[in-house]
């Protein structure tokens, strides 16, 4: 196997694990899940690339930017399948509920949603969608979509390279790897994809590294490590951020 196909395996893989649009199937061998954790950023061009695309045609056709940043969050949860809106919901149920590890870990297995995960869940998106509505009336619209879907992915990456996974089982077991050259390629397309943006670009990534911190530091503390549904969170809470710094800056 080429190193090329074998790092579109890894792309197919990697849209496989955060969308819900179908990839096909894989032939052997297949890459294992760790291999493909540097194009969780690429996913995000491509998501955003369609959320820019549906936020363009809906701008042309003159709709309001509060009902573009609406569409923009449902589209979003459509091509992902809710993904990381579940693990922001599963994740502050588990913080919220449990008092012992073993019980937040299991409270954060239980597919039902608790009051904790509905106020999360529902603030994060309430905040976004607002956040989205003050940015576009700016003017900016379609590249910081872009930055947001791109940048939000790649600190699932980076807490995957420095947190420890919290079980022996699970995505977050599973994919955690640390090391290589994965870390610095996610690194890389997200300085690219941000770099017009300038100094608000920038302060973006530090609010959202910030959050991500935050979560990382309070899994370690309470469930001993990440998770897949802190991964989601991460994802939701770091975007939620960026969205919260251009609106106070652009």
């Amino acid at each position: 196997m080429t190193q090329f196909s074998r790092r579109v395996k890894e792309l197919r893989l990697a849209g496989m694990l955060l969308t819900r649009v179908p990839m096909g199937t894989l032939s052997d061998p297949v890459p294992e899940l760790p291999d493909a954790r540097w194009a969780y950023p690429l996913i995000g061009l491509a998501l955003g690339l369609v959320m820019a695309v549906v936020a363009g045609i809906a701008q042309a056709l003159g709709f309001h930017y509060g009902v573009i940043a609406l569409l923009v969050v449902a589209i979003g949860v459509l091509l992902t399948g809710g993904l990381h809106e579940d693990g922001m919901a599963d994740l502050a149920d588990g913080f919220g509920g449990g008092h012992t590890k073993s019980r937040r870990l299991e409270i954060m297995r239980d597919s039902r949603i608790g009051s904790y995960g509905v106020l999360a869940l529902g603030l994060t998106i309430a905040l976004k969608a607002q956040a989205m509505f003050v940015v576009f009336q700016s003017g900016a619209v379609l590249w910081p979509l872009i930055i947001m879907a791109v940048s939000s992915r790649f600190f699932m990456l980076a807490v995957q390279e420095f947190v420890p996974p919290a079980r022996q089982d699970g995505m977050g077991f599973k994919a955690s790897k640390t090391g290589g050259w994965r870390i610095w390629a996610g690194l890389a397309l997200t300085v690219v994809i941000v770099w017009p943006l300038g100094w608000s670009g920038l302060v973006a990534l530090l609010a959202m590294a910030g959050v991500a911190a935050a979560l990382s530091f309070q899994a370690k503390r309470l469930i001993g490590g990440q998770t897949g549904d802190v991964l989601g969170a991460v994802q939701l809470a770091t975007e939620c951020a960026g969205w919260l710094a251009l609106s106070a800056l652009l």
